[in-house]
């Protein structure tokens, strides 16, 4: 039997990024994982913090009845009111336990909040560069992404997002810390999203959501913070995970945050928890709820990943090769150099005849570059510097 042609379309530009991890293994297989610069996908190496294993480790023994068994589908009241605390000082709002919806995953609150706020034909604005799998999430609920340019910063280009709202749009997606970047959007900015989305939903009848995909929040250098989103804009929404600040990928624990200013909160709520239960995630994992809310206070490791960044940037100033100084996150955006004429593909195939691997940025919508992802080892991104340097003077 054929399988779905929708999917069938895709399938042969699937995501880069794990076509470069799974290109990456076979490397490590023939020629050793030693001698791979793997810097393809955000999978953290460092292992989640101590307070993580210990906490763990005491839920687990403790063996309480039930624990393991369903709860409201929206999450543990009393998990979702510590992470509502967290909330509210992060994005300088007054948020109860109502105002949370625990989720899968980063990934799964998104799937969730699209399928709760979008029609078929709605359209959701998303600026460029933009991590890939939006636009399939996107689809799944019978949305169409709409790109809208950045600037030459990659800062939001608030034109550019102006021209692209129509009386189709739904929503406006960004994500900052910025994966592929590493940009964080400044407050001022954030500010001059919200005054032109309200001034849209004045015109129209319709204003559209603001949702901010916020897996990076934490990860952020030289003093900088990531401006709030739900005390900026009323009809806010942010969806955000352990994946990447205490290194928890593999246990798709998330949640979302709803602003309390939204019009017809309640229902918006009550959606989202649908969604939740009939997109077949029911709830999020019982063992990691109860985990992450004793461990609101644990910071992330951003030191370790300033002092990475710091060494990649050094690689890449040998090499001659520029790049976007990253803010936030763990990947930095490198142009491909003029000897490849903007090629990212081809810039991407002669790092990888140096063992170096990296994605290449038509991926995410801004060809003529190439993320690279410093969640490895300092030492694996200093021994890189002659491969690099090869990779540029090799064509």
């Amino acid at each position: 039997m054929p399988v779905a042609q929708a999917v069938k379309d895709v399938l042969g530009s699937s995501s880069m990024i794990r076509k470069m991890f799974e290109e990456g293994a076979e490397l490590k297989k023939k020629f050793g994982a030693d001698k791979i610069f793997d810097f393809s996908i955000g999978n953290p190496d460092l292992e989640p913090p101590q307070a993580f294993h210990q906490t763990l480790l005491r839920i687990v023994t403790e063996n309480a009845t039930g624990s393991h068994g369903y709860m409201p589908n929206a999450g543990f009241p009393y998990v979702r009111e510590a992470l509502a605390h967290k909330a509210s000082g992060e994005h300088g709002v007054e948020l109860d336990f109502s105002h949370i919806i625990m989720s899968v995953g980063a990934a799964g609150a998104l799937n969730t909040i699209l399928k709760a706020v979008l029609d078929r034909g709605d359209e959701v604005i998303v600026p460029r560069p933009y991590f890939m799998e939006y636009r399939a999430y996107i689809a799944n609920h019978g949305g169409r992404l709409v790109e809208a340019s950045s600037d030459d910063d990659f800062n939001l280009d608030i034109d550019a997002i102006q021209a692209a709202l129509s009386e189709k749009t739904a929503a406006v997606l960004i994500n900052s810390p910025h994966n592929p970047t590493g940009r964080v959007y400044p407050q001022s900015t954030i500010a001059a999203l919200a005054e032109i989305l309200l001034r849209h939903g004045g015109k129209t009848g319709r204003f559209p959501y603001l949702i901010a995909d916020e897996p990076y929040r934490e990860l952020v250098y030289d003093g900088l913070t990531a401006p709030p989103i739900l005390s900026a804009y009323p009809h806010s929404i942010v969806a955000t995970s352990y994946s990447k600040n205490l290194s928890l990928p593999g246990e798709r624990i998330g949640y979302i945050a709803v602003g309390p200013r939204n019009d017809d909160k309640a229902t918006l709520i009550d959606a989202l928890i649908y969604a939740t239960r009939i997109l077949g995630y029911v709830n999020a994992p019982a063992l990691m709820q109860r985990c992450v809310a004793e461990l609101t206070e644990v910071k992330a490791a951003v030191s370790v990943y300033a002092a990475r960044r710091a060494a990649f940037k050094k690689v890449l100033d040998y090499a001659g090769l520029s790049y976007i100084n990253p803010e936030g996150a763990f990947y930095i955006f490198c142009k491909a150099p003029g000897g490849f004429a903007n090629d990212d593909g081809a810039f991407v195939d002669a790092l990888k005849k140096q063992l170096i691997l990296g994605v290449p940025g038509n991926s995410f919508g801004a060809p003529g570059w190439v993320r690279f992802a410093y969640c490895v080892s300092e030492e694996k991104i200093r021994n890189s510097a002659a491969a690099f340097k090869a990779s540029v003077s090799g064509r």
